[in-house]
């Protein structure tokens, strides 16, 4: 009984630590921030400066979709790499499974290369 008291102990005193270290944060910038209700308070804040022109400006959406592809295939490299690693096993080359690993990186690279190949006929890598 007494075992199972101190391993309920200890993740009471896990999970206060985590409360405390979400909680902190929080506690801390209420009482450190400022209270000023000045003339400025409601008024836009860009980096120091006074605001020039509207808000409202149209942006290319050329720009946002590059990014977004180069964010997908730089997290579909980062998947291929364990299967790099793990490529040049022995005991996978022994086994009929490296010809179906081959296959199927083979299949999932293509379909990244039809993704390059579409965004490339949308104009995305067409900057304007």
């Amino acid at each position: 009984m007494d075992s199972m008291l101190s391993q309920y102990g200890t993740v009471l005193c896990l999970l206060l630590v985590g409360v405390l270290f979400g909680a902190a944060p929080l506690i801390i910038n209420f009482l450190i921030s400022p209270r000023s209700s000045g003339r400025y308070r409601d008024q836009i804040y860009e980096s120091g400066m006074l605001p020039v022109g509207s808000a409202w400006v149209k942006f290319g959406i050329a720009y946002y979709l590059f990014a977004l592809i180069f964010v997908a295939f730089d997290v579909d490299v980062v998947f291929l790499f364990p299967v790099a690693l793990i490529y040049d096993d022995p005991q996978l080359a022994a086994s009929a499974g490296k010809w179906r690993d081959f296959t199927e990186i083979g299949i999932f690279v293509g379909i990244l290369s039809l993704a390059i190949v579409y965004a490339y006929r949308k104009g995305v890598f067409r900057w304007q």
